[in-house]
């Protein structure tokens, strides 16, 4: 994948989100890094960025548990949007939990292409975004 031109975090850990954001500078993996701390916000913002052609994200890094809308709401939420939008949008699950229902359900929507556990290392922001780097 070349370098993607924007990629949303959608989580409420301020900190989580602040080292993601150091992480994809440092390796230049995107040119714009926008972040969300609830879904309904990201969802209102894809939208957004579909009707005016600016800003849509080509990754987004998915957090379940957060408030007013969580990851799974937003999931089914994007599911309807999904066909009117005018690019692709690849969602990674990126949460704390180790439970494996949590995993099984994010693979079986068929919007998720992975389901990574935290925390992040740039060896796996690498794999995402589609660059090589040593573990």
């Amino acid at each position: 994948m070349d370098i993607a031109s924007t990629a949303y975090i959608i989580d409420d850990d301020s900190i989580y989100v602040y080292s993601i954001k150091k992480l994809i500078a440092l390796r230049s993996f995107c040119n714009q890094v926008i972040s969300f701390s609830n879904g309904a916000d990201a969802l209102q913002a894809l939208k957004d960025a579909n009707v005016s052609g600016l800003g849509m994200p080509q990754i987004v890094l998915l957090d379940i548990n957060m408030p007013v809308m969580d990851g799974w709401d937003f999931l089914h939420e994007f599911e309807k949007l999904q066909p009117t939008l005018s690019a692709e949008v690849i969602i990674y699950m990126v949460s704390s939990s180790p439970d494996d229902r949590d995993v099984k359900r994010a693979m079986a929507t068929g919007l998720v292409k992975n389901y990574m556990a935290k925390p992040m290392t740039l060896a796996r922001l690498a794999e995402i975004f589609g660059d090589s780097v040593a573990a």
